[in-house]
C-alpha cells in the first residue's frame, strides 16, 4: 500500500498538484518539450469552472441588458474547451498511456477523475438552458442528453471506483482528508441536479418518474458519502491545521455537494408535479425548504470559514490548478441560492445570490487569466517540484 500525507515536514508521496502527476522529475525534457505527458483529469475543472458562470447566470434573481447574450458567450467558451480538453486527453492516453494510467493510482490525482463527469454535465446543462437559442431546442436536448448520460454513467462509476481504490490500494494518515476527497462522490448530485431540468421533456408516466426516482437516489448516495468525507475533513482541519499552500484552494471543494444539494432539491421539488402525485410532490416542496435552508446556512458558514483561511495563507499559496476550486463549488452556492429565491420569494436570497455571482465572476476572472498565462508559458503543463 501507499502511504500519503500532507504534513509540511514529510510527504511521502508528491501530490504533484500543479502538473496533475506524481512522475519523477528526469521523465520531463527540459522546459516541458512534453506538455502532454502532463495533462491530468483536474483540467477538467476549467470546464466546470467557466460553465458554471454561464448557468448560474441563466436564472440569477437579478436580470439586465445583456447578462444573457454574455453567459451564452461563456456557455459557447466552456464547450470549444470541453471538445478541445477531450480531444488533447485523447491523445495524451494514446501517447503517453503509462502516464495516463498513472493518474488512476496516484492517492491525490485520482480524485480528481470525478472533474471530467461534471465538465459533462455542466456544459449540457448549459446548451439545454442557453444553447437552445443558438442551436434549437431538439439539437440542445439531444447535446444535453448524451452529455448527462455519459456524465451520469462515468460519475457513478467514480463514485464506486476511486473509493474503492481509497479503501484497497492506499493507506491514509489521519492529517491526509482535503476537499479533492469529495470530488469522486460529487457528481452523482451534479446528475440529480442537471438531471431535473430533463424530466419535464420525457413522457408522462412512468419515464418521468423513472427518471425522478433515480435523480433522488444519486441525490442521497452523494450526499451522505459527502457528509461523511465533510467530516473528515472538518476534523483534519481543526487537529492538523491547513494543508500545504498549494492545496489551501480546496478547502472551497466542500461548497460544491452543499450548494449542489440545495440546487438539487429545490429544482426536483419543481419539477415533481409532473412525475408524482400532489400529495408526494408537495412533500417535495417542503423538503426543498426543509432541506435547502439549513444546508444553505451551513454552505455559508464554511464559505466565510474559506474565505478567512484563504486570506491566512494568500502569501504563500503558488498558483496551480487547484484555483479552480474557488469557482464551480461557490457557483453551486449561486444556483442554490437562486432556488431558494424562487421557492421563498425572500429578498434576502435574491440579494446574496447577487453578490455571490459577482464573487463569482471576479473569482473566474482572475483563474482564468492566470491559467491562460501558465498554460502558453508552459508552467502549467511540467512535473511538480
Amino acid at each position: 500500500m501507499t502511504t500519503v500525507t500532507f504534513r509540511r515536514e514529510t510527504q511521502t508521496l508528491d501530490p504533484g498538484v500543479r502538473s496533475g502527476t506524481s512522475a519523477p522529475k528526469h521523465a520531463a525534457a527540459p522546459g516541458g518539450e512534453e506538455p502532454l505527458r502532463y495533462l491530468a483529469p483536474n483540467w477538467f475543472a476549467a470546464v466546470m469552472g467557466t460553465g458554471i458562470v454561464a448557468n448560474a447566470a441563466a436564472t440569477l434573481p437579478l436580470q439586465f441588458p445583456g447578462l444573457q447574450a454574455a453567459a451564452t458567450l461563456v456557455w459557447g467558451l466552456a464547450s470549444l474547451l470541453l471538445v478541445a480538453l477531450a480531444g488533447v486527453w485523447v491523445m495524451h492516453w494514446l501517447r503517453y498511456p503509462d502516464a495516463a494510467r498513472s493518474h488512476g493510482s496516484h492517492p491525490v490525482m485520482m480524485q480528481f477523475y470525478g472533474a471530467p463527469p461534471m465538465a459533462l454535465m455542466t456544459v449540457g446543462a448549459g446548451t439545454l438552458v442557453l444553447g437552445q437559442h443558438v442551436i434549437g431546442l431538439s439539437a440542445a436536448l439531444a447535446v444535453d442528453w448524451v452529455l448527462w448520460s455519459a456524465g451520469t454513467a462515468l460519475g457513478l462509476l467514480t463514485a464506486l471506483a476511486i473509493p474503492y481504490r481509497m479503501i484497497t490500494r492506499h493507506h491514509f494518515d489521519p492529517d491526509a482528508a482535503f476537499g479533492g476527497w469529495l470530488m469522486p462522490v460529487v457528481p452523482p448530485m451534479v446528475s440529480a441536479a442537471t438531471g431535473a431540468l430533463l424530466i419535464p421533456y420525457l413522457p408522462e408516466g412512468q419515464p418521468r418518474l423513472t427518471m425522478l426516482v433515480g435523480c433522488l437516489a444519486m441525490f442521497g448516495l452523494s450526499f451522505i458519502a459527502a457528509v461523511v468525507t465533510i467530516t473528515m475533513i472538518w476534523s483534519r482541519l481543526l487537529h492538523h491545521g491547513l494543508p500545504p499552500a498549494g492545496m489551501v484552494a480546496t478547502v472551497w471543494l466542500v461548497l460544491g455537494p452543499l450548494g449542489q444539494s440545495v440546487t438539487a432539491a429545490g429544482q426536483l421539488a419543481t419539477v415533481a408535479p409532473g412525475a408524482l402525485p400532489q400529495r408526494e410532490a408537495d412533500g417535495l416542496d417542503v423538503f426543498a425548504l426543509v432541506f435547502g435552508i439549513p444546508t444553505w446556512g451551513f454552505a455559508m458558514l464554511w464559505l466565510a470559514l474559506a474565505v478567512a483561511v484563504t486570506v491566512h495563507a494568500r502569501k504563500s499559496m503558488p498558483f496551480n490548478m487547484t484555483w479552480w476550486g474557488f469557482t464551480f463549488p461557490l457557483g453551486t452556492c449561486v444556483t442554490g441560492t437562486t432556488v431558494l429565491f424562487a421557492h421563498t420569494g425572500a429578498d434576502l436570497f435574491a440579494v446574496i445570490a447577487v453578490a455571490l455571482y459577482g464573487l463569482l465572476v471576479g473569482a473566474w476572472a482572475v483563474v482564468a487569466t492566470k491559467t491562460l498565462s501558465g498554460a502558453l508559458w508552459g508552467e502549467l503543463l511540467r512535473p511538480a517540484r
